[in-house]
């Protein structure tokens, strides 16, 4: 819904947008916006279940706007207005420039990434990601690709032609993490770098010596402990 009109109920009045159905997909976007903000510290482990299994069982668009209300609004989740399709398609020309896509940005099915001697970087952890499989078609020459990524998603760099360079995936929390999205690159590079994987440790933890701290999702793709 817009919000400019609501469905009509069986006596003919516009069904308030909070008593609108929701959605698997609606259940799954607020499931995420509980783990990131369990990850950033927002909710204890306690209020962390007690809100997945009141998302989880949410009917409506109300019910799932309770368990969010106190958190900073989630890129993509509007309660009551369901999110807007991906695009079909997202070009990105880099020449010697730097290009970044980060914070709740919205992931399209399908990528075309043409670097000739610049720096593009994709932040995954915070995006709003519809479909299961995002295709990226890349064209590196000499210069630099980076996807910073999250527990679930996978990368898949089988289908790029390397001459010089190197390409190189890291995923850390290691093959018991379901996955629930898949990057598939096909392409070619030249003399450039392709890198993914989690975001570095900040200066603080390097320099108290404190390991990367990842929010693995648990059975079924839903919250799990950290590591």
């Amino acid at each position: 819904m817009t919000g400019e009109m609501s469905p009509l109920d069986h006596s003919g009045e516009p069904v308030p947008s909070d008593d609108l159905r929701a959605s698997h997909e609606d259940r799954d976007r607020v499931v995420e916006l509980l783990r990131v903000a369990a990850g950033d510290g927002r909710l204890t482990g306690d209020e962390l279940d007690d809100r997945l299994e009141k998302a989880l069982t949410a009917r409506t668009y109300g019910e799932l706007a309770v368990v969010v209300r106190d958190l900073p609004a989630a890129p993509g989740f509007t309660p009551g207005v369901p999110p807007a399709a991906p695009k079909d398609l997202v070009r990105i020309e880099c020449g010697s420039s730097s290009i970044r896509r980060d914070g709740g940005w919205a992931v399209p099915r399908r990528m075309e990434v043409h670097i000739r001697s610049g720096r593009v970087v994709l932040d995954f952890t915070r995006a709003v990601i519809a479909e299961r499989v995002l295709r990226m078609d890349v064209s590196v020459g000499s210069g630099h690709l980076k996807l910073i990524t999250r527990p679930g998603i996978t990368v898949d760099t089988d289908d790029v032609t390397v001459r010089s360079g190197h390409v190189r995936v890291r995923a850390p929390w290691g093959d018991q993490v379901p996955e629930v999205v898949r990057i598939e690159f096909a392409g070619s590079l030249r003399s450039g770098h392709i890198n993914a994987g989690p975001p570095r440790r900040t200066f603080w933890q390097w320099l108290t010596r404190q390991p990367p701290r990842y929010p693995v999702p648990g059975s079924l793709g839903l919250p799990g402990p950290a590591r």
